[in-house]
């Protein structure tokens, strides 16, 4: 008997949970809410690839479209705190708990702040086929043409969704609104003129600008960006107008702290690898590692800023 007890025993060690300090000991699935080849995609799958090479387990970039990421939000919180579920964190998250009525989670309470990544800025592009070369110009082709210009984004809730709404609000624009779930998806339509525009987040907008695919009229922070010297800020056209996101990770509330802290060396490590540095800086993005309360108190903060855009925008999601 007590042989068989021992043996029992054994078999459920093998089975527990294993220490933070083993971790990871298995692939880890890193969540984000936009389809393949958008700019969350293009970034997750580079900081991925540095994690999965230096920690010796597998980062499964995993992609839940829709509901303007909170799909994958959702999903991620719900699952496992063990460490081996993580989600990709962008502005959608800030602004979706104001924008969106009837969320069944509350992002800052269900979630663990893990590690900023880097900061970056959206960029306004148009149709090759938009008869306008500046901020100016659109402004007043748009007032112009009311109501016949349509602008696409990653989904409701997004920076993109909402850098175009606080535009609108600003000045007087008359858009149509049509969401994606994805930007990757949406600049067909863009490059085909079925849609006109996108404010979309910079590293899949300078790809597509740079290729000649669409226009690019201005980027969103309120100077301009560093990695995009050329194109204007909207603000020199808008004054105050700004939006400048940021992209992070968060893991499942109850997560241990030791895992916590493992990740956040290790993206912080990253941020400091030349080679990696280089890849964030070719999408137009500036590292910016933070502690994780750093990071959660930003997160805090975005969602207070984004709060405020939606109401003076008058924008919501049931």
């Amino acid at each position: 008997m007590r042989v068989a007890l021992l043996g029992l025993l054994c078999c459920l060690g093998t089975v527990a949970p294993t220490s933070a300090a083993d971790y990871p000991n298995r692939p880890v699935r890193w969540l984000i809410g936009f389809a393949a080849g958008g700019p969350v995609d293009i970034v997750a799958r580079i900081m991925a690839q540095y994690l999965s090479d230096h920690l010796g387990q597998q980062f499964v970039v995993e992609n839940r479209t829709g509901s303007g990421g909170n799909i994958a939000a959702a999903a991620a919180i719900n699952a496992p705190a063990d460490g081996y579920t993580l989600l990709f964190v962008a502005p959608n998250n800030a602004i979706s708990t104001s924008l969106y009525k009837k969320l069944p989670f509350d992002f800052l309470r269900d979630t663990t702040p893990v590690a900023s990544i880097m900061q970056l800025t959206n960029m306004l592009v148009v149709s090759n086929a938009m008869p306008v070369k500046t901020v100016k110009e659109f402004i007043d082709y748009c007032k112009a043409n009311p109501g016949k210009i349509s602008y696409a984004s990653s989904g409701n809730g997004t920076s993109v969704h909402m850098s175009a709404e606080l535009f609108k609000a600003m000045t007087k624009c008359e858009m149509q609104h049509v969401p994606y779930r994805g930007s990757a998806i949406a600049f067909p339509d863009i490059i085909s003129d079925k849609v006109q525009l996108i404010f979309d987040n910079l590293p899949s907008a300078l790809e597509q600008s740079r290729g000649g695919n669409v226009r690019a009229l201005g980027v969103t922070s309120p100077q301009r960006w560093p990695s995009v010297p050329d194109v204007p800020a909207i603000a020199e056209t808008v004054p105050g107008f700004e939006s400048v996101g940021f992209y992070g990770i968060s893991a499942p509330k109850g997560t241990p702290p030791e895992i916590i802290e493992a990740l956040n060396k290790a993206v912080g490590e990253a941020l400091k690898d030349p080679k990696l540095v280089a890849r964030l800086a070719e999408v137009g993005g500036i590292p910016k590692p933070m502690s994780p309360a750093e990071f959660g108190k930003l997160v805090a903060d975005e969602t207070e800023k984004w709060r405020k855009v939606v109401e003076f925008a008058g924008v919501s999601v049931d």
